[in-house]
C-alpha cells in the first residue's frame, strides 16, 4: 500500500464505523497559549476534555500535523540518528465523546489492524496499565496473555498535566524480529519492537490534592505513527525507506552527489535523514504562519533551519539548498495537505532568504569553533565547551545551543549548558531592566456564567448584575452591548447606570462564557440583581467598524495583488488605526501599495452591502472563498461576513453596513515585523482625512522651503556673479603684465581654474579691453573633464588675425574644434595633455604665423 492509500483506509474505515472525519488542527495552535506547536491529535479537542467545550458529533477521526521538538515530547536529538523519530510526523487517531468505550476501541484497533491492513496477530503485543483489568479483559479476546503485559504510569497512564483530565492507555507494539522473539523489548524503545497505535482511556480528573476523581462522561482518545505503520506496511525496515521519505532523499542524492547507503552509522547518512526530515517540520509550519525568528516558536523553527544547513554542509553544500526540496514535498503530500500547494512560493522562499542569512555567518562560527576546539585540545583542558563560548556562538555567529552541542559530540566533547543557560538568563535580565511593564491587565476569574451579547443589533441594553466583583471593579452583567476584545478588535468603552450611581467601563474582557466589565472605579454598593442600563460609546464603535471591515477588503486586496500565500498572521483594530500582519516573502514596491490601496478604495466608492450569517460551521466550510485564520477554535455555529462578492470571513467582530460608511482608506507604513511577515499599518473615515491633509501640509511646507531655499540661491549666484566680475577686473589687470611681445603686438596665454563657459568668455573679454589694441589673448581652463579656450583680439588685428580663425587652430591641437566672431571666440577638445606644450610654444607658434602673413 502507498501512504496515501494507508491514510485514506484509515479514514475510511473510521467513517464506516460513523466517525466525523475532521481536519488536521495546524501546527501552530494559536488559541492554546500552553503549546508551542501541535504535537498530539488531542490538542484540538482539548476543550471538550476539559469541560469547556463541546462539538455536535460524538466521534471523530483524522490524520492530525504535530510537530515535537520541546518540552518532554522532544525527538529533536534522535532525528536521523534512529529510523523511527520525527520533528514532524502525521498522528492517525479517533476519539469518543461520551460515547464508546475501551470495549469498541480494542476492538476497531484489532480489526483494522488485522482484517484490513492485514498484519500478522502474532507480531502484535498488547500493553495495559498495571491496574487496568477492563482492558486487560477485552485484549484476551484477541491475543494469548503471554502477548499481554502490563506497565506502570510511566508507560501507561496519560496525563494532560499536573491537574486535569487522565486515565489508563493501551498501547500496541509491533515485533519486526525474524524469529517473534520481541516480547523483552516492548517498550525498550528498541527499532525491533515498535509502538504503533496508543489507546488511551480517559476516565478520570487529577485534583489539586493529586487525587483520582472518576468523570462523569469518559472519552477514548487515540494515537497511531503514521510514518511507523507506513513502514511496517510497505515492509521496509526504515520510515525512510518508506514512500514519504524516498522522494525527498532521492532530490539530496541530485542535489549533493552523495549516495543515500540506509546506514545507521554513516555521518553522510545521519545528514540526509534528518535534511529530509526536517524540510517536513519547516515547510508544514511556514504554511501554517511560522516563520523563523528569535522568539518562542519562530526560534525553534529557526533552530531547525539551521540544524539542516549546516548537515547541508556536511554533505559538502556551501550554498542554499534546502528551498530546492520544497517542490519534491509538496508533490508527495500536496495533494492531501493543500496548504503546501497554496503556500509554495512563500516556503521556498521564507526558506532561501533564512539560508542565506545564516550562510553568511555560519563560515566565522564555524571558524570560531574550531578555534575553542583546538584551544581546548591544546591545552589539554577537561573536554567542555564553556557555557560562555557557547552563548558567545548564539549571540554573535547565530549557533542556537543544539547545533553546538551537535558539533561537540562529533569531536567528542560536552557543553557546559548550565552557565550557558545562565548566560542565557542574563541577558534576558538585562532586556526586562531597560524597559519598563507598563502592563496593567486584569487577571480574570474563573466563573460559570454566561452573559448575553446583544451588540451587533443594540448600543445600549436594560441588563441585571450576575456577579460582582466590587474591590477588583469587575462586573459581569445577564446581557450586553459591549463587545468584549476579541479576533484583533479591541473592546468597546463606555457607561453602566446602576441606581443614582454611573461607572464608567474601560475595558471589556470575556473568560469562558462570562463577559467582564471592567471600571476605572470599583463597584461599591452594587449588588448581584441590580438593574444596569448600559451605554457604549458610538463613536469608538463606529470608528472600529470602519476599521475592521477595512482590514478584511485590505486581506483580499493583498491576495489579489500579492498572491494566495497571503496569509493573515496577526491584527489590531483599534478605534485611530488598523494593523495587519500576513505572510510574504519580500518589501511591497510602492506600485503594488498604491494598487492596493486604490482597490480597497474603489470597493468604498462602490457602496458594497456588509452582511453578516449564523452558520454551522460545516456549512461555512462548504464555500471555499470563506477565510479562517490561525487555526482558530471555532464552535458548531460560526458567524460569517461577506462584503459584495469581494471577501468572506469567519469573523465575530462588528462592521459597518456598507462600505461607503468607511469613506476612505490609507495606507500609512508597510514594513517587516519578522522573517517573513510584513505588517501594514492604515487609517480610514476621519483619520485617513486628516492623515491626507497633514500630507499635504508637509508638502506644501516643504515646497515652501524649496521655493525660499531657491530664492536664496539665485540672490547668493547674483552676489557671487558680482564678486566674479570684480575679481575679474582685478585679475586681469595683473594679467595683461605677463603678456610677451611678438613684433609690435602683445600676446598672452593663460591657464586659469574657472567653472563655467561664461566665466571663460568674459575673462577674455576684460582681457581685451585691458589691451585696447594690438593685443591677443588666449584664456585655458578645465573644466568638466575637457579642454575649454576662449580666444579675443582687439579690433585693429581683428582681420588679420581673428578670434574664430585662431582659436580653431589650436583647439585642433586638443583634438576638438570651435569658433566664433573675429573678436571673440569659443572652442574645446578632450586631450588635456597637450596643454602644457600649447601653454609654451604652440601657441605662440601659430600667432607669429597669422601675423606674418
Amino acid at each position: 500500500m502507498t501512504s496515501l492509500e494507508i491514510r485514506k483506509s484509515f479514514l475510511d474505515f473510521f467513517k464506516s464505523k460513523s466517525h466525523r472525519i475532521v481536519s488536521s488542527f495546524p501546527v501552530v495552535p494559536h488559541n492554546d497559549p500552553t503549546l508551542l506547536f501541535t504535537n498530539a491529535g488531542m490538542n484540538q479537542f482539548k476543550d471538550v476534555f476539559l469541560g469547556t467545550g463541546s462539538r455536535d458529533y460524538k466521534r471523530a477521526a483524522n490524520t492530525q500535523k504535530c510537530i515535537r521538538v520541546s518540552g518532554k515530547h522532544n525527538d529533536l536529538e534522535e532525528v536521523g540518528i534512529d529510523t523511527y523519530h520525527h520533528t514532524f510526523f502525521e498522528m492517525l487517531g479517533n476519539w469518543s465523546f461520551g460515547d464508546y468505550y475501551k470495549k469498541e476501541a480494542i476492538q476497531w484497533a484489532w480489526e483494522l489492524l488485522t482484517e484490513v491492513w492485514k498484519l500478522d496477530p502474532k507480531r502484535l503485543y498488547a500493553t495495559v496499565y498495571r491496574t487496568d483489568d477492563e482492558a486487560y479483559e477485552i485484549w484476551k479476546d484477541y491475543l494469548p496473555e503471554d502477548r499481554i503485559q502490563r506497565f506502570d504510569e510511566k508507560d501507561n497512564f496519560w496525563e494532560m498535566g499536573a491537574t486535569g483530565p487522565c486515565g489508563p492507555c493501551s498501547e500496541i507494539h509491533y515485533d519486526r524480529t525474524s524469529d517473534f522473539s520481541g516480547a523483552s523489548l516492548v517498550n525498550a524503545d528498541s527499532p525491533d519492537v515498535v509502538e504503533i497505535w496508543n489507546l488511551v482511556f480517559i476516565q478520570f480528573n487529577r485534583n489539586e490534592n493529586g487525587e483520582l476523581e472518576p468523570l462523569a462522561q469518559k472519552f477514548v482518545d487515540t494515537g497511531m505513527g503514521f510514518e511507523r505503520v507506513c513502514a511496517i506496511l510497505q515492509n521496509v525496515k526504515s520510515n525512510y525507506d518508506t514512500d514519504i521519505f524516498l522522494p525527498l532523499l532521492g532530490e539530496i542524492q541530485r542535489l549533493t552527489g552523495v549516495i543515500y547507503t540506509t546506514s545507521l552509522d554513516k555521518q553522510t547518512d545521519i545528514a540526509m535523514r534528518v535534511i529530509a526530515d526536517h524540510i517536513r517540520a519547516l515547510s508544514f509550519a511556514i504554511a501554517d504562519g511560522v516563520s523563523p525568528g528569535n522568539e518562542g516558536r519562530n526560534y525553534v523553527i529557526r533552530r531547525i533551519l539551521r540544524r539542516a544547513s549546516r548537515y547541508a554542509r556536511n554533505l559538502g553544500i556551501k550554498e542554499p539548498m534546502l528551498y530546492k526540496l520544497v517542490p519534491v514535498l509538496v508533490r508527495t503530500m500536496g495533494d492531501y495537505f493543500t496548504e503546501l500547494k497554496q503556500n509554495q512560493q512563500l516556503i521556498q522562499k521564507v526558506i532561501y532568504n533564512e539560508e542565506v542569512g545564516f550562510l553568511h555567518t555560519m563560515e566565522r562560527g564555524l571558524e570560531k569553533i574550531e578555534e575553542i576546539i583546538s584551544h581546548i585540545v591544546k591545552e589539554n583542558k577537561e573536554k567542555i565547551i564553556s557555557g560562555q563560548d557557547a552563548f558567545l556562538l548564539y549571540d554573535t555567529f547565530g549557533f542556537p545551543l543544539d547545533l553546538t552541542e551537535l558539533i561537540a559530540r562529533e569531536r567528542g566533547l560536552n557543553v557546559d549548558t548550565e552557565e550557558f543557560d545562565k548566560k542565557m538568563q542574563e541577558q534576558k535580565e538585562r532586556s526586562r531592566a531597560s524597559q519598563k511593564n507598563t502592563s496593567t491587565q486584569v487577571k480574570l476569574p474563573i466563573i460559570d456564567e454566561t452573559s448575553e451579547f446583544t451588540g451587533y443589533d443594540l448600543t445600549t441594553a436594560s441588563s441585571q448584575a450576575k456577579v460582582v466583583f466590587v474591590k477588583d471593579n469587575l462586573i459581569v452583567l445577564d446581557k450586553t452591548p459591549f463587545y468584549a476584545e476579541s479576533g484583533g478588535q479591541l473592546s468597546d468603552i463606555g457607561v453602566l447606570f446602576i441606581g443614582s450611581n454611573s461607572f464608567s467601563i474601560v475595558d471589556v474582557q470575556k473568560n469562558g462564557n462570562a463577559i467582564f466589565h471592567i471600571s476605572d472605579t470599583d463597584f461599591t454598593d452594587v449588588k448581584v440583581g441590580d438593574n444596569v442600563m448600559t451605554i457604549i460609546d458610538m463613536e469608538r464603535r463606529k470608528s472600529m467598524a470602519r476599521n475592521h471591515t477595512a482590514t478584511h477588503l485590505l486581506h483580499e486586496a493583498l491576495c489579489s495583488a500579492l498572491g494566495e500565500h497571503v496569509k493573515q498572521a496577526g491584527s489590531l483594530v483599534s478605534p485611530n488605526y488598523l494593523r495587519f500582519d500576513f505572510n510574504h516573502f519580500e518589501k511591497i514596491s510602492l506600485e503594488d501599495l498604491k494598487s492596493i490601496e486604490n482597490t480597497v478604495n474603489t470597493l468604498i466608492l462602490l457602496q458594497q452591502d456588509v452582511k453578516t450569517e449564523t452558520l454551522s460551521i460545516e456549512e461555512a466550510k462548504k464555500n471555499t472563498k470563506a477565510k479562517m485564520f490561525f487555526g482558530d477554535k471555532y464552535g458548531d455555529l460560526v458567524r460569517t461576513v461577506s462584503i459584495g462578492d469581494f471577501s468572506v470571513e469567519l469573523c465575530g467582530g462588528t462592521h459597518v453596513k456598507n462600505t461607503s460608511e468607511i469613506c476612505m482608506f490609507k495606507i500609512i507604513s508597510e514594513a517587516s515585523v519578522a522573517a517573513g511577515i510584513r505588517r501594514i499599518e492604515a487609517v480610514t473615515g476621519k483619520q485617513a482625512f486628516e492623515y491626507v491633509k497633514k500630507l499635504e501640509e508637509k508638502h506644501q511646507e516643504k515646497d515652501n522651503v524649496i521655493a525660499d531655499l531657491s530664492n536664496k540661491i539665485r540672490s547668493l549666484e547674483k552676489e557671487i556673479e558680482k564678486i566674479n566680475i570684480a575679481n575679474l577686473q582685478k585679475n586681469t589687470d595683473q594679467l595683461i603684465d605677463n603678456a610677451i611681445t611678438i613684433g609690435n603686438t602683445s600676446v598672452l596665454i593663460k591657464q586659469m581654474q574657472l567653472t563655467n563657459l561664461d566665466q571663460l568668455r568674459t575673462t577674455a573679454e576684460k582681457v581685451r579691453e585691458s589691451f585696447a589694441k594690438n593685443g591677443i589673448c588666449l584664456i585655458i581652463s578645465v573644466i568638466d573633464d575637457k579642454v575649454q579656450l576662449a580666444c579675443a583680439v582687439t579690433d585693429d588685428l581683428k582681420d588679420k588675425v581673428p578670434a574664430g580663425k585662431l582659436v580653431g587652430e589650436v583647439a585642433k591641437l586638443f583634438g576638438g574644434g570651435g569658433g566664433g566672431k573675429p573678436h571673440l571666440a569659443t572652442a574645446g577638445g578632450k586631450d588635456i595633455t597637450k596643454i602644457d606644450s600649447v601653454l609654451e610654444t604652440d601657441f605662440y607658434n601659430i600667432v607669429k604665423n597669422m601675423l606674418e602673413k
